[in-house]
Formats: C-alpha cells, sequence, structure tokens
C-alpha cells in the first residue's frame, strides 16, 4: 500500500501541527528494535503455547520507537481453533494497537492454515509501504518490507522521510548472498540517497558473510559491539550480536544496519523470561542521527544547529 507523497507528506504535517509539542522536532534519539517473534507461539504438540500477549508486555518494556518484526503471523486457522486466546485480528495489528503504534505488514509466506510475514511498528506516521519478494526457490518464501515513515522536524518544515527495511534471509549460504545482493540492488533504486535510512531482521547470518554489499551504500553495522577495533562497515564474527537462542544466545543471526546514524547504545534481551516469548532474543539499538551528515544524508531530517531535538 502506498500513498501519494506530497498528499501523504501534508497528512502528516497536518498531524503533526496538531500534535503533542514533544513531537515538534527531530527525535534527538530513536530507539530501534529487532525481533523474531517466531509466529507468537512456542512449543510443540501438546505443549505448544500463545505467546503474543505476553511479548507485548515484553516489548512495551523495551520503549521502542520502532520495531522490526520478523514472523509475524497474519492467520492461523488451526491455532485460532486450538489455542486458547488466539487473537482475531492479525499479530501485527494486536502489537500496534496495544503499544500504541502504526503498524504496516506484509506476508511472506504462504502454508496450508495461514499466513505470515514481516511487520514495522512505529511511534510515527506510516506514509506508505511496499513488498519485494526475494525467495530464493519454491521451498522458502521470503521478502523485504519497505516502509516509508513521517517523521516530525522544525515548525514550519516539511516532516522528514525515514524508510525502514524489514528482512528475513533465508537458511542457505548462497540462498542468502543473492538474497544480500537483491536487497542492494533494491535500495539503490528504491531509496534517495539523501534520505535516511534504517535496514533490519533475521538475516540467519550466523557466519557472518554478508554486511559488504550494505556498506558499498553507506549502510553501517549499528549492533555491533562497540570497541575501538571494530569495523562497523563489516564487523568480525565476535564482534555482532549474538541473538540465538533467546535462552543463551551463541549465534549472530539478527542485526540493524544504518545510514546517517550513530548507535550510543546496543542491548539484547535474553535469559529465561525472554526465552519464554521467543527462540529469537530482541535486539535494541539507540541512534542518533550524524551531526556532519545531517544536510546531506538525512535530506530534510535535520535542518539548523545538529542535535536540536
Amino acid at each position: 500500500m502506498n500513498l501519494g507523497a506530497d498528499a501523504a507528506l501534508a497528512q502528516v504535517a497536518q498531524r503533526m501541527a496538531q500534535g503533542p509539542a514533544g513531537q515538534a522536532a527531530w527525535p534527538r534519539r530513536l530507539r530501534v528494535a529487532s525481533y523474531n517473534i517466531h509466529k507468537g507461539v512456542l512449543g510443540m504438540g501438546p505443549a505448544k503455547r500463545l505467546r503474543i500477549h505476553a511479548l507485548q508486555e515484553g516489548l512495551r518494556m523495551l520503549q521502542p520507537d520502532l520495531v522490526l518484526l520478523q514472523e509475524v503471523q497474519f492467520e492461523h486457522r488451526r491455532h485460532a481453533m486450538r489455542l486458547s486466546g488466539w487473537p482475531q485480528q492479525p499479530q501485527h495489528e494486536l502489537l500496534g494497537q496495544g503499544l500504541g503504534m502504526f503498524a504496516a505488514y506484509h506476508t511472506n509466506a504462504r502454508t496450508r492454515h495461514g499466513e505470515h510475514g514481516n511487520a514495522l511498528l512505529s511511534r510515527f506516521p506510516v506514509l506508505g509501504w511496499s513488498h519485494q519478494d526475494v525467495s530464493d526457490h519454491r521451498f522458502e518464501q521470503r521478502g523485504l518490507l519497505h516502509v516509508r515513515l513521517g517523521l516530525p522536524c522544525a515548525p514550519g518544515q516539511a516532516p522528514a522521510v525515514l524508510h525502514c527495511i524489514v528482512v528475513h534471509f533465508g537458511l542457505f549460504s548462497g540462498g542468502r548472498r543473492r538474497q544480500a545482493e537483491r536487497l542492494a540492488d533494491y535500495l539503490r533504486s528504491s531509496v534517495p540517497r539523501d534520505e535516511a535510512l534504517i535496514v533490519g531482521g533475521d538475516f540467519n547470518d550466523w557466519r557472518g558473510e554478508l554486511g559488504a554489499e550494505l556498506a558499498v551504500l553507506g549502510l553501517l553495522d549499528v549492533s555491533a559491539r562497540a570497541a575501538p577495533t571494530v569495523d562497523s562497515r563489516r564487523p568480525r564474527w565476535h564482534h555482532r550480536m549474538r541473538t540465538f537462542p533467546a535462552l543463551l544466545p551463541l549465534m549472530p543471526l539478527d542485526r540493524i544496519y544504518a545510514r546517517g546514524f550513530v548507535a550510543h547504545a546496543v542491548g539484547l534481551g535474553w535469559g529465561a523470561g525472554w526465552a519464554r516469548l521467543s527462540d529469537h532474543a530482541p535486539l535494541l539499538v539507540e541512534l542518533s542521527p550524524l551531526p556532519q551528515a545531517a544536510p546531506e544524508v538525512l535530506g530534510r531530517a535535520a535542518r539548523g544547529p545538529a542535535g536540536d531535538a
């Protein structure tokens, strides 16, 4: 679903003018989370349990501005009949309403009993979204969710555009490399170089083979561990945040890339409590615009003194 750019920006400008004073300027910092929620269900057979409601409370604790979600269940007819408390609305709508956030979703895979895909939750209005199929073969249906957000800025200026791409790559190394190349091609053709960009999700890249494709486009791994020797263009394996399994993370499957931002903090929700919500741990980064890049890289995202809120 896409809105006309001029009409959408005009709507966002009107909403910002009517909104609270705290939404009058580009946010000083953004809290961005990436989370594979395992379709809101854990367990096997009779032990299978619905976790989407508890997961919503877990997300609330993170206090995010943006949440990039993978394996979000749009519907599952068997679970709806067998699991007590199964929500009537799709999971992205449930989470968005519960957290008071805007939501965008697109299906990646259709199965016998339902469908699931990627979603984005945002406290900023959604201008529009689109989907790009990057499936490498018919046994794994994968896609990119591209969401355009309207961020507030200084009074009298048009809202800034922030592009968010939610990804979920395949299980096979060769397929992931081809999907990374398709992602890079999509970014070149669909995201202007002067507008802010965040890319995140479950890359399934436990070997750390991907990243160079995005570094060429100016995207840095903002979810890598902070250290003087870390190259954020392509961190070494041991510098990446490990997110799987949630009980004791050993593999760096999830990450967040950004262009025109710097990370102030990187966090992870892991341990027994989070392992009862999903098999992945939620990845959380706190970002702010690069002052020297604000006019060029972020376009309309920041005008005037750098860092003003």
